[in-house]
């Protein structure tokens, strides 16, 4: 019974042991950010629906770390200091990334405090000049479509919206949408003052301003670009 004794009191301290090593484990605190950006600027995304991945090799560890970009393009990763392989999987986003024949590429990262490094992407379509009118509770957008992909990747519109929220996510996943307008590919004659309007209904609780984007469909590809959020006044 004493030597029981002894070893349960030594199977004890051991795992006191353990318990004190793994809660003073230093957690990851470096921050790696950036946008996802086109000559400069980052483009207009639909909230948490592009992913980012990376991968680091050693430490036991094989899946990816993986982020979503926010609706303005921004992402952020909170890192141990390391060398890590950033990348974009395929079919994501409404951009082109850098890729070659077979596996998509990807980006050497080295960690050491915190850094910036935005991603360049090539995107399908831009949505530019969107000007908006409030007149009542109707709200018209006027807005330019830039083709940026011409070539044999190029692909067509499946379709163009206005959607109004009464929050800052705004999407066309429709979660807290409460008014939209649309408008198919095949009825854009110009890519040059494209006119939408949606009426927004009488809310509850009374709220006097709304927040809107224009979002466009592309073809074949889950994700949409979008314009810059933008608040009206009603």
């Amino acid at each position: 019974m004493k030597f029981k004794f002894h070893y349960i009191i030594l199977m004890a301290l051991i795992i006191m042991a353990a318990s004190c090593k793994k809660d003073t484990f230093e957690p990851p605190q470096s921050t790696l950010k950036g946008r996802l950006v086109y000559n400069g600027q980052a483009l207009n995304l639909e909230y948490a629906q592009v992913p980012i991945q990376l991968y680091q090799s050693g430490f036991g560890k094989k899946g990816a770390i993986t982020g979503t970009a926010a609706q303005d393009g921004s992402y952020s990763f909170l890192l141990f200091n390391g060398d890590y392989k950033l990348i974009i999987p395929g079919a994501q986003g409404p951009f082109r990334w850098n890729q070659t024949t077979g596996d998509r590429d990807s980006l050497s990262v080295s960690v050491s405090g915190d850094q910036t490094l935005d991603l360049q992407v090539t995107p399908y379509y831009l949505i530019e000049n969107a000007q908006y009118n409030a007149s009542g509770r109707d709200i018209t957008v006027n807005f330019n479509i830039n083709k940026v992909i011409i070539d044999a990747n190029a692909k067509d519109i499946e379709s163009v919206a206005l959607y109004i929220n009464k929050t800052q996510f705004v999407s066309g996943a429709g979660d807290g949408n409460i008014a939209n307008a649309n408008m198919a590919g095949t009825d854009i004659t110009s890519m040059n003052n494209v006119t939408l309007t949606a009426t927004v209904p009488n809310l509850t609780p009374t709220q006097n301003y709304v927040f809107v984007r224009v979002g466009l469909k592309i073809a074949g590809v889950e994700d949409m670009i979008f314009s810059p959020l933008q608040k009206i006044t009603l």
